[in-house]
This record gives structure tokens, C-alpha cells and sequence, in this order.
């Protein structure tokens, strides 16, 4: 079974996203249920070491310098291979609809970046969204607005 990065964390994040379960306090038993599940021992790790990444940066606000709010973010050609223009576009949109704000879009540029894979769709990126959203302090109507969008459901009007 092919599995990727991204994979492994959509499991965590399906099964254990109401849970609030610390990873590092069960990340073994975690890892055992990865393996039984046909993940692969080398794609667990290195979705642990991504959730490791993404804590680090979200409790070091200071990460990303500060921009002015009328500036626009530009991509490195890296970024543009990895997130095409519908991914782009799709990360502007929710910019200026309030659910990303420019750390927590550069927290989700950041964790695309650092997902193996050298371009993720569109449902790939809504998915990097929603975790980055999940554990962000004050963007829980974000973070609800997020999981309705990605669960196909009709996402109300964000306030």
C-alpha cells in the first residue's frame, strides 16, 4: 500500500480530531495503530515529525515576519510547483474571506512545503488548512468554517 505523508495525517486527524489526544504522550500506541492500519513505518514518522513542525511554528508566533495588510504574498517557484494556480487562488480566497490571516496562511505554505510530494490538489490543501486551523487559538469559527468546506458540507457566512 502507497501511502503518503498526507495520508497518515488524515487518518490521525479523522479518527482522533474530537478526541484531544496529545500526540506525544501516546504517540506509541499511535504508531501501532498506524502500522495495523497498513500504514507504513517510514511515512508514520515522518507524519509525526510534520505535526512536529507545524507545533513548533504554532508556539513561535514570531516565525514569520510581520507584514502590512495591504501587502500580496508572492511565491517562490518552489511553491509554485507544489500549490498550482487553483490552490493559490483557493488560499487568496480565504484570505480575504477572514478564515487565514497572513501567519496562518504562511503556517499552511510552510506545511504544504514540508509534505514530501511535489504538487498537492486542491482537497489535499483544504485538508493542510483544516490542521493547520485545528489547534490555532481564536480561530475556531475559522476552524468550523474550514471543516464544513471540507466535508462537502455548505459553509456558512463568516463573520
Amino acid at each position: 500500500m502507497k501511502e503518503s505523508i498526507l495520508d497518515v495525517l488524515m487518518y490521525l486527524f479523522e479518527n482522533y480530531m474530537n478526541d484531544d489526544i496529545e500526540f506525544d504522550a501516546d504517540e506509541e500506541s499511535l504508531r501501532v495503530e498506524l502500522l495495523e492500519a497498513g500504514f507504513g513505518a517510514g511515512e508514520i514518522s515522518k507524519a509525526f515529525d510534520w505535526l512536529d513542525g507545524l507545533a513548533s511554528l504554532q508556539n513561535n508566533p514570531d516565525a514569520f515576519e510581520p507584514v502590512n495588510s495591504a501587502s500580496i504574498r508572492l511565491y517562490t517557484d518552489k511553491e509554485t510547483v507544489k500549490l498550482n494556480v487553483e490552490c493559490r487562488g483557493f488560499l487568496q480566497f480565504l484570505e480575504q474571506t477572514g478564515v487565514l490571516d497572513h501567519l496562518t496562511r504562511e503556517l499552511v505554505v510552510d506545511r504544504v512545503m514540508a509534505l514530501e510530494s511535489e504538487e498537492i490538489d486542491l482537497d489535499q490543501l483544504k485538508w493542510v488548512v483544516l490542521m493547520v486551523l485545528f489547534n490555532q487559538p481564536g480561530r475556531e469559527e475559522a476552524y468550523t468554517w474550514m471543516e464544513d468546506f471540507v466535508f462537502d458540507e455548505a459553509p456558512s457566512v463568516l463573520h
